[in-house]
């Protein structure tokens, strides 16, 4: 299920107010999907989806070309699907209006708490000055600070920042990703399977640009986190990779939750996305990089 489609159903099980939240903040093709929808599984965290990734300017998601705002390369652009197939194919949450966003706040909250009373919400960087701007529109949370507005929105608040140490792959994973909306290998598929998405073309000019997009928003979350005094519990890719259960057990710890038995649904490890494409792709970006 969609983001979109837990807003607007607003309650899978009976759910308490939220009495601890946290959120998850960070940038795309981090493992942040896989290390949320397995903290989720726990049935104890929350729901952390992204409530609040719609725009205030559109009420939708990004887009792919709202990724290359400021890069000039036609090219690039051309590359990209359409941003009208993509919003035909978009469902707006029922609950969210520009002019009314306590509506969406409240059934978002509804939403991402578990009948323990955690509330868990993921965040990117790329769409968080919008949220922000449509919270302080609330009556009630008007003219506060960024940290004051957040902990008057959500009790008891925690941060998990998620990082990639290495950004070239991650770019290339995003490039990918936007070219072909095709954003995780279907479940079932065996890790030396090709993505579906061979339409797929490199693109340095691409993958520069996303690259220094993906730095600029991390130094943008730790700039946040420094000018509100708060400490985020960090949590690596490679770590998500490589010991799942380990990285969902720090934060369940940081949420002062016990950690449950370990089950199939919470014992899983990260399918590799990446596949010789990906890693020429790779290859190809540093080549053109020390030639340049």
């Amino acid at each position: 299920m969609s983001s979109a489609e837990a807003s607007s159903k607003a309650g899978e099980s009976p759910a308490s107010p939220p009495q601890r939240a946290y959120l998850v903040c960070a940038t795309p093709r981090s493992g942040s999907t896989l290390l949320c929808e397995t903290l989720e599984r726990t049935g104890i965290a929350g729901r952390p989806r992204e409530y609040f990734e719609a725009l205030k300017e559109t009420g939708l998601p990004r887009r792919p070309r709202e990724y290359f705002w400021g890069l000039r390369s036609p090219e690039v652009l051309r590359l990209l699907p359409h941003d009208a197939q993509l919003d035909r194919d978009s469902e707006r949450v029922a609950s969210w209006s520009r002019d009314d966003y306590a509506r969406h706040l409240d059934a978002s909250i509804r939403a991402g708490t578990t009948p323990n009373g955690v509330f868990g919400a993921k965040m990117m960087w790329g769409y968080f000055d919008d949220f922000l701007e449509l919270t302080r529109g609330i009556p009630r949370l008007g003219g506060m600070g960024d940290g004051s507005l957040l902990n008057a929105a959500f009790p008891e608040l925690k941060y998990v920042f998620v990082s990639r140490s290495d950004k070239v792959r991650q770019a290339v994973s995003l490039w990918r990703a936007l070219q072909t909306w095709v954003w995780r290998k279907a479940e079932g598929l065996p890790d030396d399977e090709p993505l579906p998405d061979q339409r797929a073309v490199y693109s340095f000019d691409a993958i520069d640009h996303l690259l220094d997009q993906l730095r600029r928003h991390e130094d943008g979350w730790r700039g946040f986190f420094f000018r509100i005094g708060q400490r985020p519990l960090t949590v690596l890719y490679e770590e998500i990779a490589g010991d799942l259960d380990g990285s969902v057990g720090r934060i369940l710890d940081a949420l002062a939750l016990e950690r449950p038995a370990p089950s199939p649904a919470t014992g899983q490890q990260m399918s590799r996305q990446s596949d010789d494409l990906s890693e020429s792709w790779v290859q190809n970006y540093l080549e053109d990089v020390s030639r340049r």
